[in-house]
């Protein structure tokens, strides 16, 4: 075959091989299927799966251009040593590949472009009915948000009480589930939905365990949860946009172990040759983000931020996944006023972490609340966070944590050329501020509520005193001239 003839796959893209093999038994278990993809002197190992009805397939995606060479490895005849190639080209407009940690505490796509992650949470989206798949999935492509936290399992919880539209496992005798066949069906489905949050630019932060259960999913067992996971992984790795989060809460789920959790890390880690992005929500103790198989902190903190100090203590991107949600449903979690999320959301990006906590909780007369079922956003903080997404997006990359503002505002900023104050519901009607001598600045009013910008005038330099609006949700743009 020659070159021109191999089948083209682009970088960061998908090489898919379907095999046909056996059927009988419980063929998820009891077959073995790997390969292995050779360019020059990489080789790369993955792991197969069984997508039902005699199907099985390796999925793996090229990080490098040119040709790649691969074969499969079975304990059945008939799905080992078969082998081919295919060549990687240059990725299509659009693709940037994964999303990486960048300088430690910053983030990046895999070509280098800066990503800055502002996201929401729809929990059970992809368990509604289809319709209601499809209303969610039409409001987040006219949305601000980059980034959706979402379950691989069912939820149980108020509001949330309906049966999934698919269950991820296989009925087994009676209504319980069997926890050794997964569902082709219900696996198809979140693949189509992943891949179409990709074409929306989204990435899905993709939560593998919680503890809002009434199936017994929280519950597996160590050999189950050790081989979902497997499975997980062999399916999805190969889509850029995924993220795992290890769980929602994982403190909650009272019989899983630190050595577990542990144990689930190592496992996505040895099983993704991609390496997608890993972390694990707290309700409200830590773990111990400063193993090596943590690569950013999700955290859920309602008033308290101490991101400065997460940052510095641990060395990582630290995202705010959840600070309350702007809605009514009479839970303390779930009833702010927009102004009040927007005012955290703007806390947690000038003190050196990345707002991807939206969520929407106002009550519905069918349930429908956008944090767990998605549907329509009702509220008035997604159009604030396209605002907050737009300045921090402008601002130079890598802002850090700077002393500017003093101890009555907070701030990011580049030393001596960029800052971004923020003042929160003080309603400061002068500010004195010592900016670097022996340079001029221009300076904005922000007016975070109000969308607005407007510029001071004039060029500051040295100790200068500054005259502001005196209303709450105020911050100063300041750029080096």
């Amino acid at each position: 075959m020659s070159a021109e003839e191999l089948k083209k796959i682009e970088k960061w893209g998908r090489f898919e091989l379907e095999l046909d093999g056996p059927r009988e038994g419980n063929p998820y278990r009891e077959v073995s299927l790997k390969g292995k993809f050779r360019r020059k002197n990489r080789e790369v190992e993955v792991e197969g799966f069984y997508d039902g009805d005699g199907s099985y397939k390796l999925r793996f995606t090229p990080d490098r251009l040119g040709k790649w060479c691969y074969e499969t490895i079975s304990d059945r005849e008939e799905l080992d040593g078969r082998w081919g190639k295919f060549r990687c080209v240059e990725p299509s407009e659009g693709n940037h590949g994964p999303v990486r940690v960048e300088d430690k505490v910053h983030f990046a796509y895999a070509d280098g472009s800066p990503y800055y992650p502002v996201g929401t949470t729809c929990y059970a989206w992809i368990h509604q009915k289809e319709s209601l798949q499809e209303e969610t999935l039409e409001e987040l492509k006219e949305s601000p948000f980059n980034k959706i936290r979402s379950c691989v399992f069912p939820k149980h919880y108020a509001f949330n009480k309906n049966e999934p539209l698919y269950h991820p496992f296989q009925k087994g005798e009676g209504e319980e589930r069997d926890f050794s066949r997964p569902n082709p069906e219900f696996f198809r489905h979140l693949e189509e939905q992943v891949e179409r949050l990709g074409e929306l630019g989204i990435q899905l932060d993709l939560i593998l365990f919680h503890p809002y259960d009434r199936w017994g999913y929280a519950e597996m067992g160590k050999e189950a949860d050790d081989r979902y996971l497997r499975y997980v992984v062999a399916r999805l790795n190969s889509y850029h946009n995924v993220w795992w989060s290890l769980a929602n809460e994982y403190d909650l789920l009272e019989e899983k172990s630190t050595a577990d959790w542990d144990r689930f890390f190592k496992i996505i880690q040895e099983n993704d040759p991609v390496g997608h992005l890993r972390s694990i929500h707290n309700c409200r103790e830590f773990y111990d983000h400063n193993k090596p198989w943590v690569t950013h902190l999700s955290v859920q903190s309602q008033d308290k931020f101490d991101v400065t100090d997460w940052r510095e203590e641990y060395g990582k991107p630290v995202v705010v996944d959840e600070c309350g949600y702007e809605g009514n449903n009479g839970y303390g979690w779930g009833s702010l006023p927009p102004k009040e999320l927007i005012r955290r959301l703007w806390k947690v990006a000038t003190t050196g972490g990345f707002p991807a906590a939206h969520g929407e909780t106002y009550l519905d007369p069918d349930d429908v609340l956008w944090w767990s079922k998605g549907g329509k956003l009702k509220g008035e903080s997604p159009k604030r966070i396209a605002f907050l997404r737009e300045i921090f997006e402008r601002a130079p990359a890598k802002l850090k944590p700077c002393a500017l503002g003093g101890w009555d505002a907070s701030a990011a900023g580049i030393e001596e050329d960029f800052y971004l104050l923020y003042f929160g519901i003080d309603q400061p009607a002068r500010k004195e501020l010592d900016l670097p001598s022996g340079h001029r600045y221009e300076i904005e009013v922000i007016d975070t509520w109000g969308m607005t910008v407007d510029p001071l005038g004039g060029e500051f330099s040295g100790s200068v005193e500054l005259g502001l609006p005196g209303k709450p949700y105020q911050a100063l743009r300041i750029t080096r001239v």
